[in-house]
């Protein structure tokens, strides 16, 4: 479950954000979290749980934001919702793909005190 080590990450930029801001407590993170990123949410949402664990974001609140898988396809030159990578365009079956979003994780915001 590659999901605690991410957690990980985002406890260290929390703390990188405490240095630089200078604030004390996290109430709320939202996380952008692309369909192409390979994370399970509800696995986020348990690692994130234990990780934040007498940090200053214990207790805090986990908002994710979903964000759609796209991608360019070189034949039919549209762009195109796509919900795996190495999947057929939708449009016209073809698979030469360019992934243009949905394949980030990332803090999107934090409300803090």
């Amino acid at each position: 479950m590659h999901e605690m080590s991410l957690c990980e990450g985002v406890l260290q930029v929390i703390g990188d954000q405490a240095k630089a801001q200078d604030f004390h407590r996290v109430k709320t993170v939202w996380l952008e979290i692309g369909e192409l990123a390979g994370v399970d949410p509800e696995a986020m949402r348990f690692g994130f749980d234990v990780v934040m664990q007498g940090s200053l974001a214990d207790g805090a609140a986990l908002e994710i934001i979903h964000l759609p898988g796209r991608a360019w396809c070189l034949p039919c030159g549209k762009e195109v919702h796509v919900r795996q990578r190495f999947e057929p365009c939708p449009l016209c079956g073809g698979y030469q793909l360019q992934v243009t979003g949905g394949d980030e994780l990332r803090v999107k915001e934090l409300e803090v005190e």
